[in-house]
């Protein structure tokens, strides 16, 4: 992990996250130059390294500006911008009132110096809007928070996300942050960039077994699959809830529910990450798609009392992660289900040994 390589400033936040396996290297380059975003790159070079013109950078023409050379190893290449968070209620007549809407290209970000954690591989983008006019944020503040893997696992913390070397962890946290109705509901808007030929689909699954995310049956992913869908090449995964505490339990659960995958062109901030990586055909050689991620329960009410809200979210590349029941579950459901079996099994022998010995007694009749 490198914060800004090769500048020595501290008033922007630009890492780089780097993977180097057998043949290949992964690239995870997280900035809040604009909006929040992170480019996801992979290379089929051990070698590969990236590259930036920081003067280009903190431009107001940044295209070009951030590369990885040798530019022909890069064999993939995708973005995921956070670039609204909304605010809405609803009012009697069932319909949602929308409060102004936060624009996290116009908010202020604290150097990323202070959290980063070589030995956790963990680092947290803290920032306020630029302009605060409600005074929501005057105790409070909106994170990212990222880890990378060094390996394969299971988080500790609910919701337990299973992940592997090639992904990393997002958390978005809102804490402190005075709400603007009484029963407000945040949502936060996700877009991704995507090469010719990409398209992003969103999956559902649903498992009956809950044990690492208790009362949770239901993952969701946004998948870049290549047009014939013979292919997953990144994604972006998550459960279908958010949580209420610093250390999440079960009760502290929010309902977390997807809105409306769409191309949303108009919709991209200035993200000069973005722009520095892809150029200006953002919008029109790639395609742009956002999600809005909803956060609340039918009244809204446990951010309300906690003021406190955190969803995780799991992004890599290739097919997301897959939960499979763990060697407990089988053991609880072979003896839960052999059980009856065994009994009636026993039980049909025992009657037929129990007929047979009956009629033994009996001579035959002639």
């Amino acid at each position: 992990m490198q914060l800004n390589p090769g500048w020595n400033s501290s008033s922007v936040n630009l890492l780089h996250v780097q993977a180097v396996g057998p043949g290949d290297t992964l690239h995870y380059i997280w900035s809040s130059i604009g909006a929040p975003a992170v480019l996801l790159v992979a290379t089929e070079s051990v070698s590969s390294v990236l590259r930036i013109n920081w003067t280009q950078l903190l431009s107001p023409t940044p295209a070009g500006a951030v590369w990885i050379d040798p530019p022909s190893s890069v064999i993939y290449s995708t973005a995921i911008v956070f670039t609204k968070v909304f605010e809405y209620s609803k009012a009697q007549t069932l319909e949602e009132l929308f409060y102004p809407t936060y624009d996290l290209s116009d908010f202020s970000w604290a150097s990323a110096s202070r959290t980063l954690n070589h030995t956790a591989l963990t680092a947290e983008f803290l920032g306020v809007p630029a302009a605060d006019p409600s005074g929501s944020f005057s105790n409070g503040s909106l994170a990212f928070r990222v880890t990378a893997y060094e390996d394969s696992g299971r988080d500790g913390p609910l919701p337990s996300l299973l992940h592997t070397a090639n992904s990393s962890k997002v958390e978005f946290v809102l804490a402190g942050v005075a709400p603007r109705g009484n029963s407000s509901r945040f949502a936060l808007e996700v877009a991704t960039v995507e090469e010719p030929g990409v398209a992003q689909r969103l999956r559902s699954e649903r498992s009956i077994d809950d044990e690492y995310t208790p009362t949770i049956f239901e993952t969701l992913s946004l998948v870049a699959e290549s047009q014939n869908g013979s292919s997953a090449l990144s994604f972006l995964q998550w459960k279908a809830t958010a949580y209420g505490s610093r250390s999440p339990r079960r009760e502290d659960s929010i309902q977390c529910r997807p809105r409306g995958l769409q191309a949303a062109n108009w919709t991209l901030p200035e993200s000069s990450i973005v722009r520095a990586f892809f150029g200006e055909g953002v919008g029109s050689t790639y395609t742009v798609s956002a999600i809005n991620i909803s956060f609340g329960g039918e009244e809204g009410r446990v951010y309300q009392e906690k003021r406190y809200l955190s969803w995780s979210a799991l992004l890599g590349f290739g097919q997301p992660p897959k939960d499979t029941f763990s060697p407990l579950v089988i053991s609880i459901m072979a003896v839960a289900l052999g059980t009856p079996t065994v009994m009636l099994l026993v039980g049909s022998c025992l009657v037929l040994f129990a007929q047979r010995k009956r009629y033994s007694e009996y001579e035959p009749i002639n």
